[in-house]
């Protein structure tokens, strides 16, 4: 497949007829047409289901279509990547991160990173855990801000010095809302949507004890912006990380005993270090070491 056929297919994907997205891309509309028979030849599938006046993605089009955008994304990277230059860095460095304070700690980082270095732009991916490691191992990111615990076979990191605070969102009605804390006791009554990746489910297990397996749980949730919904519903609380945010008619109120969890900056161990990356990890070193002037 060539970048350029897939370019094509993207086109005529997006407007739904050839003669349009022939028009669009300044070829004939015969090329296009035949352009994109020999992708379906080159595949083995069909990718467009074809009326007079309309084409419309079959499933297989509708893969394709992702992995295309992601192919053409990356491509792109890679070629600002290689055009970076070393005596005055420019290009692009692209991030991912989920809703953690920690981004607090990356804000400050990537702030100092751009006013030293002015030709840097910055791709932010906000996303889940999942998303993030999968954007990594497609080369779509260049590093991740992950909560704790990850899998570091597959990852060099960077510890950031904030921990994340877990707790449970409330709606303000709710007698809960009236506590400093919460302890395990008093979430057995109370309907609870639960994050939904796996290895933060087994720090809440281990936190609940016993009580776990006497939890009310309705459902799970990814974004915590989702989750207050259904808390300023009236739906449930939502244990999850305080945030540097507020939502409307809702409040956190903090588990007793307390519970933390880290954060950590990672990366793919056999990944080429572009000249952006390695000058902010050495940034990023130096502030998590408390040897920077500058204060995160």
């Amino acid at each position: 497949m060539e970048l350029r056929v897939l370019n094509y297919f993207l086109m005529a994907a997006r407007e739904e007829n050839i003669t349009k997205a022939a028009q669009l891309l300044h070829v004939t509309q015969p090329t296009l047409s035949r352009q994109l028979m020999q992708l379906e030849e080159e595949l083995g599938v069909q990718l467009f289901r074809r009326s007079r006046h309309h084409i419309i993605l079959t499933e297989e089009g509708m893969l394709l279509k992702r992995r295309a955008q992601e192919l053409l994304t990356l491509a792109e990277k890679t070629k600002k990547d290689l055009a970076q230059s070393s005596a005055q860095l420019s290009g692009e460095f692209s991030i991912g991160c989920g809703e953690l304070q920690s981004v607090e700690f990356l804000t400050h980082l990537l702030a100092r990173f751009q006013a030293e270095n002015p030709l840097v732009q910055f791709n932010i991916y906000s996303g889940t855990a999942d998303g993030i490691k999968e954007r990594l191992e497609n080369g779509l990111l260049d590093m991740g801000l992950l909560l704790e615990p990850v899998d570091v076979a597959k990852y060099a990191f960077l510890q950031t010095p904030q921990k994340e605070q877990w707790g449970v969102f409330v709606h303000k009605d709710s007698p809960l809302a009236e506590k400093q804390s919460v302890a395990p006791e008093d979430l057995l009554r109370q309907p609870l949507t639960l994050p939904s990746r796996g290895l933060v489910l087994d720090i809440l297990e281990n936190w609940f004890g016993q009580s776990y397996d006497d939890l009310s749980v309705i459902g799970h949730h990814t974004l915590a912006y989702n989750a207050g919904a259904m808390v300023r519903g009236h739906m449930c609380a939502a244990i999850g990380l305080q945030l540097n945010c507020t939502f409307a008619d809702t409040c956190f109120i903090p588990f007793s005993p307390a519970l933390e969890t880290g954060s950590v900056l990672v990366w793919k161990k056999a990944q080429r270090m572009t000249p952006i990356m390695s000058a902010f990890l050495d940034l990023a070193n130096k502030c998590v070491l408390g040897i920077s002037d500058d204060t995160v």
